[in-house]
Parts: C-alpha cells; sequence; structure tokens
C-alpha cells in the first residue's frame, strides 16, 4: 500500500501496488493556502517521497479534538468552535508525516516531521477541493477513519504538484 496526494487535484490516493492502473480509493483533501514548499514556518505543504511516522489517536471518537498531538478530551462542535475561533482544528486521528529526501524535507530547515505535518481531519465545514490548510493535508473525519485503518507505520506517503 501507498498513498499519492496530487496537489493541483486535491487529492489523495490509496494504491494497493505501483502496478495497480486504479487507485483503490481517493478522497478530496485540503492542502496549504500558501501552495507547495518546504521551509520551516513556511505553512507550506512539502513535496516528495514520505513516510508514515506515526498513527495517532485510534480508539478516540469521531471529531475528537487533538492539541500537541494529544487528545484533550473534547469533541469538536459549533459551540467549541465559536469558543475558540483562531484554533486551527486538528480532528479524529493523526497520521504524521516524515520525509525521506535530505535536503529536499528531510533534516535542517526543511524536515516534514519537525515541521509537523500531518493528514488529519477537520472540521466538516471546511472545504474539500482547494487548499486552505496551514500546511498539512486535512481530510474530512469519516474519510480519515477509512484510511487510518487501511494504513501503516510505515507505508509510503508521495507529495506530487
Amino acid at each position: 500500500m501507498f498513498l499519492r496526494i496530487s496537489i493541483s487535484q486535491q487529492t489523495l490516493s490509496l494504491w494497493g501496488k505501483a502496478e495497480d492502473l486504479e487507485p483503490l480509493q481517493t478522497y478530496a483533501v485540503s492542502t496549504a493556502l500558501n501552495g507547495v514548499g518546504a521551509r520551516k514556518n513556511s505553512g507550506q505543504t512539502p513535496l516528495g517521497r514520505h513516510l508514515i511516522r506515526a498513527k495517532i489517536g485510534e480508539g478516540q471518537p469521531l471529531n475528537a479534538v487533538f492539541v500537541g498531538r494529544r487528545p484533550t478530551g473534547e469533541i469538536y462542535s459549533d459551540a467549541l468552535a465559536r469558543q475558540y475561533p483562531q484554533r486551527d482544528w486538528i480532528l479524529t486521528r493523526i497520521l504524521w508525516l516524515s520525509g525521506l529526501e535530505k535536503g529536499v524535507n528531510r533534516l535542517g530547515e526543511v524536515d516534514t516531521m519537525q515541521r509537523y505535518i500531518y493528514i488529519h481531519g477537520t472540521p466538516d465545514t471546511e472545504p474539500m477541493g482547494w487548499p486552505k490548510s496551514h500546511g498539512c493535508v486535512r481530510m474530512r473525519n469519516a474519510d480519515l477513519l477509512k484510511l487510518f485503518d487501511q494504513v501503516s507505520v510505515g507505508t509510503e506517503v508521495v507529495l506530487l504538484k
């Protein structure tokens, strides 16, 4: 299994094998509003080969809120959103990415893992299909639940323009 994320199409596809002609599943996503790039503090989505370094949130309920990769005990709601209007909501599950290409997305000023780049859930009110995140790859919570169970730590993730 591997994942392919297309920035131009704003999709994430789950593939069984490289030689497969069609993906097993394709989901709409939202990548960075600031476009593509790997520099720290850029707010951009990094390109290239990555792997899933950690899977976080197994067993948490749908819309569980995470801060610093830890569940807060909160469940996202409109009321909670009004209470914390500036929060960048990370919900349901986290797939933490780590770059595989030195100088491109690994080590130094371009390290994906040190930038805390994730595939994560987001409020259902957030649009999918166009860039709006702060660098991460946002997904619908229900889609992320399905994907989370199909991938493992070490699954390759390729981010393409």
